[in-house]
């Protein structure tokens, strides 16, 4: 014999590797469901109160494992400094803020987002391939999309509803997730000749388009045409697939809503949309108001709602549930300037770790379309307050994530 001594597994080493195979496997499941299912939230909610929130714990424990498992750190991105920051920020102005009725209920809404977004940069760099998780923002946004328009068709309802009751916050996750087809699209000619294919993502981007305009959501507009000039900027969406798309969508639009009273829908849209700029005017000062007067740590997570009716002299003291229909202001208002400035850092982080990772890629389609993506959002929360919507931090986390895969090993 030569003397080479030929080590076979025991027992115990096979059992290992099984238990941390099973443990990559349920991290892969949970990553892509926990994208997934956020923007069918409502529904899983009409299910099981609890139901949604089983994806994020399956994440984050499986997360948890396979890191304890293979006694590896989690790959650091300079975002994660700043989402720990903002998650001390959180913490401290609710503790300041304790008293006040909302503080604790809206503190537990912010700090999963953020521990997601960190757990989701890591897991995005290593187990799961970005395209699976933006394929799954896109499914869960279909099934959102069939709601929106079964709402309309089926149920007779004059603005689509879905999962989400607000129009506008439905409108904001059909858009965000609309650009991501791109990044799903076949590129080789082989691939382009699958009929199937380019069949399966203009349906999609039908749906997608179709939901969206049937809410009726005037920033939801604004939104799309950010992203849409964005991918033709990027040149990443020729204007001939562009042109293409619009005829097929307002074909669509016109065998399925041949019968739908749009009149209707848009007098009452007209009304309501009258008095929600007067609305919308109100609750931007109000939130103006609380951020001058607490520029420090702002009025507390939950604080707009919980000071809205006194700030704003009871304009609008019907309303249980106030938001300032503005991410930004309410932001500003709620977590005071270091946690507003840690908020904005935390995006303008992503767009240029997307920006490096758009720039080293040989196929930029993905990275344009997250950039795309997280333009519709930022378009969108100029309107709404969507800080508590998985599109935002998702595509922050990819965009991260992205940025640690194209960065040379040990980097």
């Amino acid at each position: 014999m030569s003397g080479v001594h030929v080590v076979l597994p025991g027992p115990t080493d096979v059992r290992g590797w099984k238990l941390t195979r099973a443990g990559e496997r349920l991290l892969q499941v949970s990553a892509c469901a926990t994208v997934g299912c956020a923007p069918i939230e409502g529904y899983l909610l009409d299910v099981q109160a609890q139901l949604a929130k089983l994806p994020t714990v399956l994440l984050a424990a499986s997360w948890c494992a396979v890191r304890i498992r293979r006694r590896e750190r989690p790959l650091f991105h300079p975002v994660h400094a700043l989402l720990a920051a903002l998650a001390a920020v959180v913490l401290l102005t609710t503790v300041t803020h304790l008293a006040d009725p909302f503080a604790v209920e809206y503190a537990v809404r912010w700090l999963p987002f953020l521990v997601v977004t960190a757990i989701l940069i890591d897991v995005a760099a290593r187990e799961v391939p970005p395209r699976a998780l933006l394929a799954a923002a896109v499914a869960g946004a279909l099934v959102a999309g069939v709601g929106a328009l079964y709402s309309v068709l089926a149920e007779g309802d004059p603005r689509a509803t879905g999962p989400l009751q607000d129009p506008n916050d439905l409108a904001y996750v059909l858009v965000a997730a609309l650009p991501l087809l791109v990044a799903l699209t076949p590129l080789d000619a082989a691939h382009r000749r699958r009929v199937a294919r380019p069949v399966l993502a203009a349906t999609a981007a039908a749906v997608l388009i179709l939901g969206a305009a049937m809410t009726l959501s005037r920033g939801g507009g604004f939104a799309l045409l950010a992203a849409t000039g964005w991918l033709v900027a990027r040149r990443v969406l020729p204007l001939r697939v562009l042109a293409g798309a619009l005829a097929a969508v307002a074909l669509a639009a016109v065998a399925l809503f041949a019968g739908h009273d749009l009149s209707r829908a848009l007098d009452e849209k007209t009304f309501i949309a009258s008095s929600n700029v007067d609305a919308r005017e109100v609750r931007w000062q109000a939130a103006a108001r609380m951020f001058a007067e607490n520029p420090v740590l702002g009025v507390g997570p939950g604080g707009f709602r919980g000071n809205y009716a006194t700030v704003s002299h009871n304009a609008e003291i019907a309303e249980p549930t106030a938001v300032a229909h503005n991410m930004y202001l309410e932001v500003a208002a709620e977590l005071g300037l270091p946690g507003f400035a840690l908020f904005v850092a935390v995006i303008a982080g992503a767009l240029v770790a997307s920006e490096r990772a758009f720039r080293a890629s040989t196929d930029r389609r993905p990275m344009a379309a997250v950039q795309a993506s997280l333009i519709a959002v930022l378009v969108a929360s100029a309107f709404l307050s969507e800080q508590y919507y998985l599109s935002l931090w998702s595509m922050v986390a990819l965009a991260c994530a992205a940025d640690l895969r194209t960065r040379p090993e040990g980097h």
